[in-house]
């Protein structure tokens, strides 16, 4: 039995008041649960799917990698041609190492800069989810203790080089590197796990700026933005280079893979050249490598899919504007590449965690369910968003509208 019945506890689905399907297998853009019921799929594993389900390369290079050895234990050509295609490509990532979650490349960048830096604290933003570490996962968000206890597993110990600030907001974030025991700030350039919340323009620039004054690293956790925002990021789509980088999901083609890279001098401080000890196993495993070669391959010979994304989620976000505008429902619709969310809150789109969080949970909820029973997979949670595929169609976008119409027009009946 699972613990909680579950890998993941958001796929339990408390926020919206049960247990989402069990699903059985997907194919491009849909998903069929154990009941034999189809769905366009939006939750798209939370981000990593952006070719499509099963997507034939990907799963060709899986089998022929599998059938030469699954793990080796020792380095080999295909991670070092890997490392190469992300460096040419993630301008921050000069020098890089492979890690097998998100999780890893977050702690592991983190660990690396204070050794750089030979300071203690980190900058935070809260809401920005940067995996479950002791020093990230307390007062991350709504899924989490907003408060560092052994009731999470946390110690106030592991939290006490901790400084949790709202995001968008410059001058606090100022403030907070004048002290200099800051190592690093890290932060999703743009914040997908609260919602779809967008940086203020020239805030990115700002904190730049900021780090570079103080001599704090700037690490920008990617592992959402990296390839899906653009081929090269957040940090290519605003033009800001951190010092380190983050970035998972998507890199795989749907496989465990990630990694962290920044800087040639930071990354320097990692053994065997520098004091920082960091390794695994599966890190590099021939498997997931042949996977992010055939994802990276896919991009290579389309590259105008970056521009089909952006229109076809400009199109469910113009539908979703429509259908809210239908209902009498006065709700913000934010869409960036291909990531869509609105949130069921009056007014602006939210600028931070505060504003994010007073969406309507429970009006959520049912929505969430109207929509399952319409054919349409969403995210179990208010605080998650939509993703599209390659794989999704006008069609598909223009069924998932009618199926908002239907869904709003019911919970505000």
């Amino acid at each position: 039995m699972l613990a909680g019945g579950v890998d993941s506890p958001v796929r339990a689905g408390a926020a919206v008041g049960a247990m989402p399907p069990a699903i059985a297998h997907a194919s491009g853009s849909r998903i069929v649960d154990v009941d034999g019921n189809e769905y366009i799929d939006y939750l798209c594993a939370y981000g990593p799917v952006l070719l499509r389900h099963g997507h034939p390369g990907v799963a060709a290079a899986v089998r022929d990698a599998a059938m030469r050895g699954t793990v080796l234990g020792a380095t080999h050509p295909e991670e070092i041609r890997l490392a190469e295609r992300i460096r040419a490509l993630m301008l921050g990532m000069e020098r890089l190492r492979f890690v097998n979650t998100g999780t890893e490349a977050c702690l592991s960048a983190l660990r690396v800069a204070r050794a750089f830096t030979g300071r203690e604290r980190v900058v935070r933003l809260r809401g920005h989810y940067h995996g479950h570490s002791d020093e990230m996962i307390f007062s991350a968000g709504a899924s989490s203790n907003s408060q560092p206890s052994l009731a999470c597993g946390v110690t106030r110990a592991a939290a006490s080089c901790v400084v949790i600030l709202p995001y968008n907001e410059v001058r606090a974030l100022e403030a907070a590197l004048r002290d200099e025991r800051v190592a690093a700030v890290i932060l999703e350039p743009i914040a997908a796990n609260m919602g779809l919340v967008l940086p203020d323009d020239g805030y990115l620039g700002a904190v730049r700026a900021a780090c570079d004054r103080t001599g704090s690293l700037l690490i920008f956790d990617e592992v959402i933005t990296g390839f899906r925002v653009a081929r090269g990021g957040a940090q290519a789509h605003y033009g800001v280079r951190p010092d380190l980088t983050c970035i998972g999901k998507t890199l795989g083609g749907g496989l465990p893979i990630a990694a962290f890279g920044g800087r040639e001098d930071v990354m320097a401080e990692l053994a065997p050249q520098g004091g920082v000890f960091q390794g695994g196993t599966f890190a590099g495993n021939p498997v997931c490598v042949a996977a992010a070669h055939a994802f990276l391959d896919a991009l290579d010979a389309d590259p105008d899919l970056h521009a089909r994304l952006d229109a076809r989620a400009r199109r469910l976000a113009d539908g979703a504007r429509a259908a809210l505008a239908d209902a009498g429902l006065h709700f913000p619709v934010v869409q960036l590449a291909s990531i869509v969310d609105f949130a069921f809150r009056q007014g602006a789109a939210p600028r931070d965690y505060v504003e994010a969080a007073q969406a309507d949970g429970d009006a959520y909820a049912r929505y969430y369910w109207n929509m399952l029973e319409r054919g349409i997979f969403l995210p179990p949670s208010k605080m998650e968003v939509m993703f599209l595929t390659a794989a999704h169609t006008d069609e598909d976008v223009d069924r998932t509208v009618d199926a908002m119409r239907e869904s709003l027009a019911s919970i505000n009946g």
